[in-house]
């Protein structure tokens, strides 16, 4: 839920080039030629020939990514998003604009507790899980989207949150910090229980800045460069997100895009899985156990 300030930033990402260990035909032996073989199928075992020779792989996480959690995705087919804008009739840039928060909190705040209400109750997938087992085979370095914490929760140990938490709130006045279970839902905006100030979440809303402390290590890992880049569940719509992949794909490293959806970046991977999330990690999760 944000811009960024540093979108006309030119990226540039180093990176060794793959050192093939295994070859194709040794992971995939049922993948040959004038087998019936599905364009999918191929994707995926070159994409797992690619995972079985890295070192270092980052992972990219949109909304999608929860979706097997049951959280809706916000833009795409279905999104949250899309819901909100016709409900209130204003463009969810707006609604959730810092701006609105210090103008209109109740506003900001009604829906800020819908995304809170679509996240409670929802806990982890299998598809995190397979992110943190991956650690095991090489250095994982997970960038996500998601305010709902599920990377973290599954025991991924390098999370970067872009965008936040939201279970976590603080107040604007004393900076007192919070967790969301602290306050009713129910009225609105929170307010302090200490100096009665405005109580705001842990996320990043549309015009501010992403937090200094995750753009700072995301700055760092990019310019180590990554054997493999995945993009999961994201429209890819913000240039923090867009052209580190694009960069990356002028260069050695593999880049791939899991997404049902197209997007703009799924003529500009190296692979597009055109699946769900969840559906795609377990695939490349059996090359990787094979």
């Amino acid at each position: 839920m944000s811009t960024c300030a540093r979108a006309g930033r030119r990226w540039q990402l180093g990176c060794d080039k793959l050192r093939p260990r295994v070859s194709i035909a040794r992971c995939f032996q049922g993948y040959s030629e004038g087998a019936g073989v599905s364009a999918e199928q191929v994707a995926i075992a070159a994409v797992g020939e690619a995972l079985v020779n890295a070192k270092r792989v980052a992972v990219l996480t949109g909304a999608g990514m929860s979706a097997a959690s049951g959280l809706p995705t916000y833009r795409g087919t279905g999104g949250l998003y899309n819901a909100i804008e016709i409900e209130q009739g204003m463009p969810i840039e707006e609604i959730l604009h810092m701006y609105t928060l210090a103008r209109n909190p109740a506003l900001t705040w009604k829906y800020i507790a819908q995304i809170e209400q679509a996240c409670r109750g929802a806990t982890l997938n299998r598809g995190h899980s397979i992110l943190a087992k991956w650690e095991h085979h090489f250095e994982v370095h997970i960038i996500t989207q998601n305010v709902d914490g599920f990377h973290t929760a599954a025991g991924s140990s390098r999370v970067t949150e872009l965008h936040g938490n939201l279970a976590r709130l603080f107040c604007l006045d004393c900076e007192r910090a919070f967790t969301i279970s602290d306050f009713d839902m129910n009225k609105l905006p929170p307010r302090c229980m200490h100096c009665d100030g405005l109580v705001r979440p842990g996320v990043v809303l549309f015009g501010e800045m992403l937090p200094a402390a995750a753009l700072a290590n995301y700055e760092r890992e990019l310019a180590a460069g990554f054997d493999v880049m995945l993009a999961i569940g994201t429209t890819a719509g913000f240039p923090y997100i867009h052209d580190p992949m694009v960069a990356a794909g002028r260069g050695s490293t593999i880049t791939v895009e899991i997404n049902p959806d197209l997007t703009p970046l799924s003529t500009q991977v190296t692979h597009h899985l055109q699946c769900d999330a969840l559906d795609a990690l377990e695939k490349l999760d059996l090359v990787l156990a094979g």
